[in-house]
């Protein structure tokens, strides 16, 4: 089953000069990594379901991550479903890396968008479909074309290394890359 989607277009006001990172802020938060280099931190959240497939996402004190699914999913279409969020969480990964690399290289970015596709096989539904246990689950590819535009020049070769930087330091990159211990329990 494949289930083709229309490409997303960005607002024209995302498309203007990108606001840069404080590069002082940046090398000091880098020498900090550098001083506790075994230093790890907790991230939390709270998902509360708010019925059929919409879920409330509640991440420190802002406003809540919508996710839902499309209808064709029996969804009510009202937000990204999972698996597009988790999609976002990558571009905005890879986006920050490339900016933070940037800035750190003093490469001044005019524009940068990341455009992904992601293949996945949904007919397990959750559990209640198709269970094949020799069939992948989530993601079998993933593929990101970044769209970079600098300010002066810079070679082909020095952009290409600023995306593998980005690529190679991303924790969501990697997260989703290696494996990672999950544990699911009642509360």
């Amino acid at each position: 089953m494949s289930t083709a989607t229309a490409q997303p277009v960005a607002p024209s006001c995302i498309r203007q000069a990108i606001k840069e990172i404080d590069a002082d802020g940046l090398k000091a938060l880098s020498e900090k990594g550098k001083a506790n280099p075994d230093a790890v931190v907790t991230l939390k959240a709270k998902t509360v379901c708010e019925g059929r497939f919409r879920n409330l996402t509640y991440i420190r004190d802002l406003d809540p991550v919508v996710v839902d699914e499309p209808p064709h999913l029996l969804g009510d279409d009202t937000a990204p479903n999972p698996s597009e969020a988790t999609l976002a969480a990558l571009g905005a990964c890879l986006a920050v890396g490339v900016h933070a690399n940037a800035t750190a290289r003093q490469i001044k970015i005019s524009k940068l968008e990341l455009n992904m596709e992601a293949d996945i096989n949904v007919t397990a539904v959750w559990g209640t479909g198709d269970l094949d246990e020799s069939k992948p689950l989530g993601f079998t590819a993933i593929r990101v074309y970044f769209d970079v535009e600098t300010v002066d020049p810079i070679s082909e070769e020095d952009l290409q290394d600023l995306l593998d930087t980005a690529e190679k330091w991303s924790p969501v990159a990697n997260t989703m890359t290696r494996p990672v211990d999950l544990s699911c329990h009642l509360a």
